[in-house]
């Protein structure tokens, strides 16, 4: 099955953020779709961050994760997926925050700069670092719609979807098909 990155798939606000919600419907065993389980689709995702990325300025060009350091890319990725969902539903844990910190280490540990270039592990690392470090943990949001993460940016810190454009309109529709529906059963 073919896959392509869009602009909506980035989000999230932040690489690290946008790398966690690599995996869709992840609490749905049935209908889970993990998009790094295709290596070509976690190629491709550098180049998709490189024009969508939140952080793309910050970064520079991405390069692509070293075939080698797949695995500790991924372990990685479930790492602040576990750790942001924790502490977004105030269940932070200690054990949570040093399993992310472990995961950043080892990627930090062996992955240089290429050539200008960033590899996205590494600069998926450095951003879940940014976020650890944040003064404003209360930005960071689970989206009620796909349950992506994602950081409310807003001034008043009122955003509730992911992306209004894709979950927000989905949302408002079921509404509206809802109060639709009770109109005429009435």
């Amino acid at each position: 099955m073919s896959f392509t990155w869009t602009a909506h798939r980035f989000a999230g606000g932040a690489l690290a953020l946008d790398v966690a919600n690599s995996v869709v419907l992840r609490f749905d065993p049935r209908r889970r779709i993990d998009r790094f389980a295709d290596f070509a689709a976690m190629d491709s995702f550098a180049d998709a961050a490189n024009l969508y990325g939140a952080e793309r300025q910050r970064f520079g060009p991405l390069a692509r994760a070293r075939p080698e350091y797949r695995n500790s890319f991924l372990d990685l990725r479930e790492a602040t997926d576990r750790h942001f969902r924790a502490k977004i539903l105030n269940q932070d844990r200690p054990d949570l925050l040093a399993d992310l910190l472990e995961a950043i280490a080892a990627v930090l540990r062996r992955t240089p700069q290429r050539g200008g270039y960033i590899a996205l592990d590494a600069a998926t690392a450095h951003s879940a670092l940014t976020l650890v470090s944040s003064p404003e943990p209360d930005r960071l949001k689970i989206c009620p719609n796909c349950e992506w993460l994602f950081l409310d940016r807003s001034r008043n810190r009122s955003r509730t979807w992911c992306d209004m454009a894709v979950c927000g309109n989905r949302s408002k529709a079921r509404r509206h098909y809802r109060r639709s529906r009770e109109e005429t059963q009435q």
